[in-house]
């Protein structure tokens, strides 16, 4: 079954569980996997500073591979679409919606946030939320919104350690079709800010340029590519 997303948008192919590095985040990957198939609690509501995107539209991916009727709302493009496109959904098995804190202070969308909420709740349609924090504190206005996403399971996903974020480096440039050796992906990690989104563009970016240059990615490559002395 096809996953419903605002015209326009789509998730990612690479976005699955098989590609994320767990870290210390076992107990959070199992539940949202148990979750896409339609198991465990109503409400998930999950925070943290990088993973949740990819962790996100992996459980669409699997709940689709399931046969479910799920819909996938990523809210920081919430420009390209209207509160209506949350209208209906509680027809649907599962609703994942993405970075919350985008409508934090936009009282239509939070008013409409929450009547979802309630009408989620009445079908019994799971519903998973992401945020950049807990939900007292990304800043919305709406007080029984705050309160109703602290109803399900909260969980706080940790960051990787260096150790992690070299293999989660590594991951991707396997499932890409190239390889990032040790050296240069500790390389990158020391040279630029280790969060974790800044750090796959950065290896997408050093992917293209060794395709066109036919080249390895080693530390001389990287520091040519990137302008670093």
């Amino acid at each position: 079954m096809e996953v419903q997303i605002p015209l326009g948008l789509s998730l990612k192919d690479s976005a699955t569980f098989a590609n994320f590095v767990s870290g210390e985040n076992e107990v959070v990957v199992h539940s949202l996997m148990q979750c896409a198939e339609g198991k465990g609690e109503l409400l998930f509501y999950l925070w943290g500073e990088t993973g949740k995107t990819h962790l996100l539209q992996a459980v669409c991916h699997q709940a689709a591979s399931a046969g479910r009727a799920i819909s996938y709302i990523p809210l920081r493009q919430k420009e390209d679409f209207t509160v209506d496109v949350l209208q209906g959904l509680e027809s649907l098995q599962l609703i994942c919606i993405d970075d919350l804190d985008a409508i934090a202070g936009d009282q239509d969308w939070e008013l409409a946030m929450f009547s979802l909420f309630n009408r989620l709740r009445d079908s019994g349609t799971q519903m998973i939320v992401t945020a950049s924090a807990k939900p007292a504190d990304i800043g919305i206005q709406l007080p029984d919104l705050v309160s109703r996403m602290g109803w399900g399971l909260v969980f706080h996903l940790q960051s990787l350690n260096d150790e992690k974020k070299l293999q989660a480096l590594q991951l991707r440039a396997n499932t890409r079709g190239f390889e990032l050796p040790d050296d240069a992906g500790k390389y990158l990690m020391r040279r630029f800010p280790r969060d974790m989104h800044a750090l796959f563009e950065i290896l997408d970016r050093l992917d293209q340029a060794s395709m066109v240059a036919q080249r390895r990615l080693t530390i001389p490559f990287v520091k040519e590519t990137l302008g670093l002395e």
